[in-house]
């Protein structure tokens, strides 16, 4: 695989063969990602991408719109397979296990591997039975351990105290904010290993933004994030690593990968200078 290095004095430590100033990272890429490549019928939308993703840290997809990083990350936990036509070629290993080996149950992959969309998608249920559900979908059946699980994720996202006193109330009736939120606590009530998010700040307004871009970095170090933004001082504020992707004769391609620091600082190719600059996408 082709990373993009970096060595410039700023940086605390090499993982592999990209570094990264954040303690909060490990040198244990969970998610590795070899030749990825996906079409819908005769149009391909991404060409041979090569990453890794590490353990614990939060990585950003950047670039413009239709260059292929919904499609990357919907390869990650193969939700492109519910898109008709989809096609998916190249490898996606997650902590050394071929998520696209025929044998692999696809049910429990996506309970590792979480997805939290742009739009906020709350079940029309309860507060409380949108958390329930995927537990006992599960097989879990135990009224304590359920309210305990509801609880903790809850907690985690900081909706406990806002809504403990109304678990029954409808969550549609929540807050645009407080409704993504929640669905982080769904996607996080399964204990899942990653969490894929696709523009989770996009449909809401600053002040939530905020407060689920905190939540965001709160998750790192016990969950590890795969994070598509078209707000590039939120990449930069919060991920440790950045993907920069570019459109290329129609298709999109990676072009560069490295820690987001010296990506932003230093970028080493030109196109993602000129992203970064505002000159280009």
């Amino acid at each position: 695989m082709t990373h993009s290095h970096d060595s410039g004095p700023d940086t605390a430590f090499t993982l592999g063969r990209v570094e990264c100033g954040n303690a909060c990272c490990n040198p244990v890429p969970l998610l590795s990602v070899n030749d990825l490549s996906v079409a819908y019928g005769n149009q391909t939308v991404l060409d041979g991408v090569s990453l890794d993703i590490y353990k614990g840290c939060i990585t950003a997809l950047i670039g413009p719109s239709g260059c292929g990083k919904t499609s990357f990350l919907s390869a990650l936990n193969r939700m492109s397979d519910l898109v008709p036509g989809a096609q998916v070629a190249g490898s996606v290993r997650l902590d050394g296990q071929n998520i696209r080996a025929p044998d692999i149950d696809v049910r429990a992959l996506r309970q590792r591997v979480g997805m939290i969309f742009q739009k906020p998608n709350p079940f029309p249920l309860s507060i409380r039975r949108n958390l329930e559900l995927p537990l006992r979908e599960q097989g879990l059946r135990d009224r304590d351990e359920l309210a305990d699980r509801v609880e903790a994720a809850l907690t985690d996202v900081g909706l406990w105290p806002e809504v403990r006193d109304r678990l029954n109330a409808p969550a549609l009736g929540l807050s645009g904010g407080q409704q993504q939120r929640l669905c982080i606590a769904r996607a996080l009530v399964l204990r899942p290993e990653v969490l894929l998010m696709d523009e989770p700040c996009s449909a809401l307004d600053p002040l939530s933004s905020g407060v689920v871009e905190d939540l965001i970095v709160r998750l790192r170090g016990n969950y590890t994030v795969v994070i598509v933004t078209h707000n590039l001082a939120q990449a930069r504020r919060i991920a440790n690593y950045a993907a920069f992707f570019w459109m290329t004769e129609r298709v999109g391609n990676l072009i560069e990968f490295s820690a987001s620091q010296p990506m932003f600082e230093r970028p080493r190719h030109p196109l993602t200078a000129a992203y970064l600059g505002g000159v280009r996408g």
